[in-house]
């Protein structure tokens, strides 16, 4: 089986060599830039399967660098970066990122980002996503955990469904709102929480715990139940 391709975004010498060790123990093919644009360069001709982009680089903005790619390409893409404030990470994850983790790191936790990223998530042209007990069939719009039926809203399933053709994703508050509620309410953050809440009761009492987690001061993310 051909090995996933990895590119490495980064202008500091001992980080690239630390994801290019990782990533290799881990079976990944890995390329590696320390500027913005020849990591552009590489993504555009060597088409990696995923992209780990440092916001702090030395020619372009990392954020520059990610709006250019998402112009042609939706590889996934993590951002590595130092910078930990909700505002940063909601910046990058509004402007495409898959998903954001802060230096410093623990390796392991960033491959199984990685392979959350990877793993084929569903298209708009998918007529069900399954994960685990959870089934979603996007055609008849019904939601099952195992053999039970998860009576949803027409409001609750708009969020679930956007949260699992995400799945993985770190779906921000203002995308939320703006998909399921439409641009006018996007900085109404207190009826995600409140349907949110009401959609991990109803999957709690279908026996389906902790399938949405919450990243503080972001938004929210679908994890996927065979890796809880």
């Amino acid at each position: 089986m051909k090995s996933a391709r990895l590119l490495v975004i980064d202008d500091e010498p001992q980080i690239r060599r630390l994801l290019r060790i990782a990533g290799e123990s881990g079976g990944y093919h890995v390329d590696e830039s320390p500027t913005g644009r020849e990591g552009l360069s590489l993504a555009a001709t060597n088409r990696p399967d995923a992209i780990i982009l440092d916001l702090g680089l030395p020619d372009l903005p990392g954020l520059a660098v990610l709006r250019q790619l998402r112009e042609w390409s939706d590889v996934p893409v993590l951002i590595l970066s130092a910078r930990e404030e909700p505002d940063d990470k909601v910046e990058a994850l509004d402007a495409g990122a898959d998903d954001y983790v802060t230096k410093p790191f623990d390796t392991a936790e960033l491959l199984a980002r990685l392979r959350v990223l990877l793993r084929r998530r569903p298209t708009a042209d998918d007529p069900t996503f399954v994960a685990g007990p959870l089934h979603i069939d996007f055609v008849h719009r019904t939601v099952h955990v195992g053999p039970h039926a998860v009576d949803l809203t027409a409001t609750e399933y708009a969020l679930l469904r956007l949260l699992a053709r995400h799945a993985g994703k770190v779906v921000t508050h203002r995308q939320i709102l703006e998909n399921v509620w439409g641009p006018a309410q996007s900085e109404q953050a207190q009826y995600v929480r409140v349907f949110l809440s009401h959609i991990r009761r109803k999957l709690a009492a279908a026996g389906l715990d902790d399938l949405i987690r919450t990243e503080t001061g972001i938004g929210y993310r679908l994890v996927c139940p065979a890796v809880l």
